[in-house]
Protein backbone atom coordinates (compact mmCIF):
# COMPACT_ATOMS: atom_id res chain seq x y z
CA UNK A 1 0.00 0.00 0.00
CA UNK A 2 1.13 3.31 -0.75
CA UNK A 3 2.58 5.46 2.06
CA UNK A 4 0.58 8.37 2.07
CA UNK A 5 -2.24 5.98 2.08
CA UNK A 6 -1.01 4.50 5.03
CA UNK A 7 -0.70 7.15 7.22
CA UNK A 8 -4.30 8.51 6.47
CA UNK A 9 -5.14 5.09 8.68
CA UNK A 10 -2.71 6.34 11.60
CA UNK A 11 -2.62 9.94 11.80
CA UNK A 12 -4.37 11.32 14.38
CA UNK A 13 -7.05 13.20 12.31
CA UNK A 14 -8.94 15.58 15.15
CA UNK A 15 -5.89 16.21 16.45
CA UNK A 16 -4.33 18.25 13.72
CA UNK A 17 -7.28 19.79 12.32
CA UNK A 18 -7.49 21.19 15.60
CA UNK A 19 -4.30 22.32 15.23
CA UNK A 20 -4.70 23.71 11.39
CA UNK A 21 -7.93 25.47 12.83
CA UNK A 22 -5.68 27.62 15.71
CA UNK A 23 -2.55 28.02 13.22
CA UNK A 24 -5.00 29.28 10.66
CA UNK A 25 -6.77 31.64 12.55
CA UNK A 26 -3.12 33.62 14.08
CA UNK A 27 -3.72 37.08 13.21
CA UNK A 28 0.43 37.27 13.99
CA UNK A 29 1.55 39.34 10.81
CA UNK A 30 5.03 37.23 9.92
CA UNK A 31 3.18 34.21 10.18
CA UNK A 32 -0.31 34.69 8.53
CA UNK A 33 1.52 36.32 5.54
CA UNK A 34 3.67 33.56 5.04
CA UNK A 35 0.78 31.09 5.49
CA UNK A 36 -0.75 33.06 2.63
CA UNK A 37 2.61 33.90 0.09
CA UNK A 38 3.13 30.30 0.80
CA UNK A 39 -0.01 28.74 -0.71
CA UNK A 40 -0.16 32.11 -3.33
CA UNK A 41 3.02 30.84 -4.81
CA UNK A 42 2.95 27.19 -4.65
CA UNK A 43 -0.61 27.17 -6.00
CA UNK A 44 -0.53 30.03 -8.69
CA UNK A 45 -3.41 31.97 -6.75
CA UNK A 46 -5.29 34.17 -8.79
CA UNK A 47 -5.72 37.27 -6.70
CA UNK A 48 -7.23 39.52 -9.11
CA UNK A 49 -10.65 38.10 -8.88
CA UNK A 50 -10.15 38.54 -5.07
CA UNK A 51 -12.46 41.44 -3.48
CA UNK A 52 -9.70 42.13 -1.58
CA UNK A 53 -6.38 41.25 -3.98
CA UNK A 54 -3.71 42.18 -1.17
CA UNK A 55 -2.98 39.00 0.64
CA UNK A 56 -1.23 41.09 2.97
CA UNK A 57 -4.36 43.16 4.22
CA UNK A 58 -6.17 39.86 5.74
CA UNK A 59 -6.33 39.34 9.55
CA UNK A 60 -5.38 36.06 9.41
CA UNK A 61 -5.02 32.94 6.71
CA UNK A 62 -8.79 31.47 6.91
CA UNK A 63 -9.69 35.03 5.97
CA UNK A 64 -8.05 34.94 2.97
CA UNK A 65 -8.98 31.33 2.26
CA UNK A 66 -12.51 32.08 2.42
CA UNK A 67 -12.09 35.32 0.61
CA UNK A 68 -14.92 36.74 -1.31
CA UNK A 69 -14.52 37.44 -4.96
CA UNK A 70 -15.55 40.22 -7.10
CA UNK A 71 -18.94 40.98 -8.48
CA UNK A 72 -19.23 39.15 -11.74
CA UNK A 73 -16.01 37.04 -11.42
CA UNK A 74 -18.34 33.99 -11.41
CA UNK A 75 -21.45 34.28 -13.69
CA UNK A 76 -24.49 32.35 -13.73
CA UNK A 77 -25.46 30.12 -16.77
CA UNK A 78 -27.82 31.81 -18.21
CA UNK A 79 -30.41 28.93 -18.66
CA UNK A 80 -32.98 28.90 -16.16
CA UNK A 81 -33.11 25.30 -16.13
CA UNK A 82 -29.36 24.94 -15.82
CA UNK A 83 -28.19 23.25 -12.93
CA UNK A 84 -24.81 25.35 -11.61
CA UNK A 85 -22.06 24.31 -10.56
CA UNK A 86 -21.54 24.50 -6.43
CA UNK A 87 -17.97 25.47 -6.09
CA UNK A 88 -14.69 26.14 -7.95
CA UNK A 89 -12.39 22.55 -8.62
CA UNK A 90 -12.09 19.38 -10.39
CA UNK A 91 -15.28 17.14 -11.10
CA UNK A 92 -14.06 14.12 -9.46
CA UNK A 93 -16.98 11.74 -10.61
CA UNK A 94 -20.65 12.56 -11.82
CA UNK A 95 -23.27 10.73 -13.61
CA UNK A 96 -26.38 8.24 -12.21
CA UNK A 97 -27.03 6.14 -9.28
CA UNK A 98 -26.61 2.42 -10.53
CA UNK A 99 -29.14 2.06 -8.13
CA UNK A 100 -28.41 3.45 -5.10
CA UNK A 101 -24.62 2.99 -5.95
CA UNK A 102 -22.32 6.28 -6.37
CA UNK A 103 -19.10 6.20 -8.29
CA UNK A 104 -16.69 7.63 -5.78
CA UNK A 105 -13.70 6.39 -8.26
CA UNK A 106 -12.71 3.53 -11.06
CA UNK A 107 -13.55 0.09 -8.95
CA UNK A 108 -14.50 1.79 -6.05
CA UNK A 109 -18.14 2.64 -4.91
CA UNK A 110 -20.35 3.43 -1.67
CA UNK A 111 -24.28 4.01 -1.55
CA UNK A 112 -26.79 6.89 -0.99
CA UNK A 113 -27.32 5.05 2.70
CA UNK A 114 -23.67 5.21 3.48
CA UNK A 115 -23.76 8.77 2.42
CA UNK A 116 -26.72 10.01 3.60
CA UNK A 117 -26.50 7.57 6.93
CA UNK A 118 -30.19 7.16 6.22
CA UNK A 119 -32.06 4.48 4.14
CA UNK A 120 -35.35 6.30 3.67
CA UNK A 121 -33.90 9.77 3.10
CA UNK A 122 -31.40 7.77 0.47
CA UNK A 123 -34.45 5.48 -1.25
CA UNK A 124 -35.74 9.52 -2.96
CA UNK A 125 -32.33 9.36 -5.02
CA UNK A 126 -32.44 5.72 -6.48
CA UNK A 127 -31.57 6.25 -10.06
CA UNK A 128 -30.67 9.37 -10.28
CA UNK A 129 -28.29 11.89 -10.19
CA UNK A 130 -24.90 12.96 -8.44
CA UNK A 131 -22.11 15.57 -9.10
CA UNK A 132 -18.51 15.51 -6.91
CA UNK A 133 -16.72 18.47 -6.97
CA UNK A 134 -12.93 18.44 -5.37
CA UNK A 135 -11.85 21.61 -4.17
CA UNK A 136 -7.67 22.07 -3.85
CA UNK A 137 -5.82 24.55 -1.83
CA UNK A 138 -5.97 27.32 -4.86
CA UNK A 139 -9.80 27.41 -5.48
CA UNK A 140 -12.35 29.75 -3.90
CA UNK A 141 -13.72 28.16 -1.23
CA UNK A 142 -17.51 29.29 -0.70
CA UNK A 143 -20.09 26.58 -2.00
CA UNK A 144 -22.96 27.45 -3.84
CA UNK A 145 -26.09 26.50 -4.44
CA UNK A 146 -26.49 24.24 -7.87
CA UNK A 147 -30.70 25.25 -7.82
CA UNK A 148 -32.63 27.54 -5.84
CA UNK A 149 -34.35 25.61 -2.82
CA UNK A 150 -36.02 25.89 0.85
CA UNK A 151 -34.04 24.42 3.74
CA UNK A 152 -35.75 21.59 5.28
CA UNK A 153 -32.97 20.09 6.84
CA UNK A 154 -29.39 19.84 7.89
CA UNK A 155 -27.71 15.92 9.25
CA UNK A 156 -24.31 16.43 10.79
CA UNK A 157 -22.52 13.19 10.38
CA UNK A 158 -19.70 12.07 12.82
CA UNK A 159 -16.58 10.16 11.00
CA UNK A 160 -12.83 10.53 9.71
CA UNK A 161 -11.09 13.48 8.14
CA UNK A 162 -9.55 11.58 5.26
CA UNK A 163 -7.64 13.59 2.72
CA UNK A 164 -9.98 14.07 -0.14
CA UNK A 165 -7.56 14.57 -2.07
CA UNK A 166 -7.57 12.21 -5.65
CA UNK A 167 -4.82 9.67 -4.03
CA UNK A 168 -6.93 9.10 -1.11
CA UNK A 169 -10.14 9.01 -3.10
CA UNK A 170 -8.75 6.41 -5.59
CA UNK A 171 -7.10 3.93 -2.91
CA UNK A 172 -9.63 4.71 0.51
CA UNK A 173 -13.35 2.75 0.43
CA UNK A 174 -15.70 4.33 0.63
CA UNK A 175 -13.99 7.75 1.97
CA UNK A 176 -17.08 10.46 1.23
CA UNK A 177 -19.31 7.99 3.31
CA UNK A 178 -16.46 7.69 6.28
CA UNK A 179 -15.75 11.34 6.32
CA UNK A 180 -16.99 13.80 8.66
CA UNK A 181 -19.96 15.43 6.90
CA UNK A 182 -22.85 18.14 6.97
CA UNK A 183 -26.02 17.10 4.64
CA UNK A 184 -28.24 19.69 3.47
CA UNK A 185 -31.88 18.75 1.95
CA UNK A 186 -33.44 21.35 0.26
CA UNK A 187 -36.68 21.21 -1.77
CA UNK A 188 -38.14 23.66 -4.80
CA UNK A 189 -41.12 23.31 -7.27
CA UNK A 190 -39.21 20.53 -8.79
CA UNK A 191 -38.19 18.17 -5.97
CA UNK A 192 -36.03 17.82 -3.51
CA UNK A 193 -32.26 17.55 -3.47
CA UNK A 194 -29.07 17.50 -1.16
CA UNK A 195 -26.29 18.80 -1.12
CA UNK A 196 -23.23 16.91 1.32
CA UNK A 197 -20.32 19.26 2.43
CA UNK A 198 -17.57 16.57 3.26
CA UNK A 199 -15.10 17.89 5.95
CA UNK A 200 -11.10 16.08 5.43
CA UNK A 201 -7.95 15.84 6.96
CA UNK A 202 -6.65 19.43 7.90
CA UNK A 203 -10.56 20.99 7.05
CA UNK A 204 -11.15 22.98 10.48
CA UNK A 205 -14.16 24.58 9.25
CA UNK A 206 -17.62 24.04 7.69
CA UNK A 207 -19.78 26.82 8.29
CA UNK A 208 -23.30 27.33 6.27
CA UNK A 209 -24.59 30.80 6.21
CA UNK A 210 -28.17 29.97 8.21
CA UNK A 211 -26.03 28.39 10.88
CA UNK A 212 -22.36 29.71 11.59
CA UNK A 213 -19.65 26.76 12.06
CA UNK A 214 -20.71 23.61 12.09
CA UNK A 215 -17.86 21.74 11.97
CA UNK A 216 -16.00 21.93 14.54
CA UNK A 217 -17.46 21.04 17.00
CA UNK A 218 -16.65 17.22 15.50
CA UNK A 219 -19.80 15.16 16.34
CA UNK A 220 -19.50 11.94 18.16
CA UNK A 221 -23.61 11.32 17.36
CA UNK A 222 -25.50 11.99 14.40
CA UNK A 223 -27.31 15.47 15.28
CA UNK A 224 -30.49 16.35 13.14
CA UNK A 225 -31.48 19.92 12.64
CA UNK A 226 -35.11 20.88 11.29
CA UNK A 227 -35.52 23.95 9.51
CA UNK A 228 -38.99 23.85 8.17
CA UNK A 229 -40.41 26.81 8.67
CA UNK A 230 -37.98 29.04 9.46
CA UNK A 231 -38.23 30.43 5.83
CA UNK A 232 -34.81 30.00 5.08
CA UNK A 233 -34.77 30.11 1.10
CA UNK A 234 -31.54 30.36 -1.45
CA UNK A 235 -31.62 31.37 -4.85
CA UNK A 236 -29.98 29.37 -7.36
CA UNK A 237 -26.41 30.50 -7.35
CA UNK A 238 -26.97 31.83 -3.54
CA UNK A 239 -23.81 31.73 -1.25
CA UNK A 240 -24.50 28.11 0.87
CA UNK A 241 -21.52 28.34 2.86
CA UNK A 242 -17.41 27.40 3.06
CA UNK A 243 -15.10 25.27 3.85
CA UNK A 244 -11.46 25.99 5.56
CA UNK A 245 -9.19 24.27 3.40
CA UNK A 246 -9.88 22.27 0.24
CA UNK A 247 -12.44 19.65 0.80
CA UNK A 248 -15.24 18.14 -1.22
CA UNK A 249 -19.18 18.97 -2.23
CA UNK A 250 -21.57 16.39 -3.54
CA UNK A 251 -24.80 16.98 -5.09
CA UNK A 252 -27.77 14.62 -5.07
CA UNK A 253 -30.80 15.04 -7.63
CA UNK A 254 -33.83 12.29 -7.84
CA UNK A 255 -34.21 10.83 -11.29
CA UNK A 256 -37.12 13.05 -11.72
CA UNK A 257 -35.82 16.52 -10.87
CA UNK A 258 -32.68 16.37 -13.49
CA UNK A 259 -29.66 15.20 -14.66
CA UNK A 260 -25.69 16.35 -14.84
CA UNK A 261 -24.17 16.38 -18.13
CA UNK A 262 -22.65 13.61 -19.60
CA UNK A 263 -20.29 15.93 -21.47
CA UNK A 264 -18.47 16.20 -18.47
CA UNK A 265 -15.69 14.27 -16.96
CA UNK A 266 -13.95 13.19 -14.34
CA UNK A 267 -10.97 15.19 -13.99
CA UNK A 268 -12.68 17.94 -15.67
CA UNK A 269 -11.85 21.91 -13.86
CA UNK A 270 -15.24 23.59 -13.19
CA UNK A 271 -16.34 27.25 -11.36
CA UNK A 272 -19.33 28.38 -9.65
CA UNK A 273 -22.10 29.06 -12.27
CA UNK A 274 -21.28 26.98 -15.13
CA UNK A 275 -24.27 24.82 -16.22
CA UNK A 276 -23.33 20.69 -14.90
CA UNK A 277 -26.51 19.35 -16.04
CA UNK A 278 -30.59 20.15 -16.59
CA UNK A 279 -34.21 20.41 -14.83
CA UNK A 280 -36.63 17.93 -16.19
CA UNK A 281 -34.45 15.75 -18.38
CA UNK A 282 -34.33 12.75 -16.08
CA UNK A 283 -37.54 11.38 -16.10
Amino acid sequence: MNPSVVLQYILPHRFLSRLVLWSTRWTFVPWKNFLIGRIVRSYDVNLDEAAQPDFAAYAHFNAFFTRELKAGARPQAADENAILCPADGRISQLGALDGERILQAKGRHYTATELLANAAAAAAYRDGGFLTVYLSPRDYHRVHMPLAGELLETVHVPGRLFSVAPFAVQSIPRLFARNERLICYFRNEHGPFAVVLVGAMLVSGIEPVWGGVQVPPYASTITHRDWRGHGIRLARGAELGRFTMGSTVIVLLPRAVGRFDTELGAGQSVRVGQRVGLLGCGK
